[in-house]
């Protein structure tokens, strides 16, 4: 298991979580997502590497910008 924790900006509520979260968990081989509201953390559990590319598209996708 891999775990990999990204910072998101834009996210402000529960629903914004629950957005980013439904998101990335759509990618090939990720097993959790744990979003934290106040710090933009979004800690990702897979069975295997994401692509950052792959990351950005999903969080993107859900409205909201993946920070490098």
């Amino acid at each position: 298991m891999i775990e990999t924790t990204y910072t998101v900006s834009g996210m402000t509520c529960e629903h914004c979580a629950r957005s980013v979260t439904e998101e990335v968990e759509a990618l090939d081989g990720v097993t959790g997502v744990t979003v934290d509201l106040p710090t933009g953390a979004v800690t990702v559990a897979s069975q295997k590497e994401l692509g950052l590319d792959d990351v950005r598209a999903a969080v993107e996708e859900a409205g909201y910008t993946l920070r490098a």
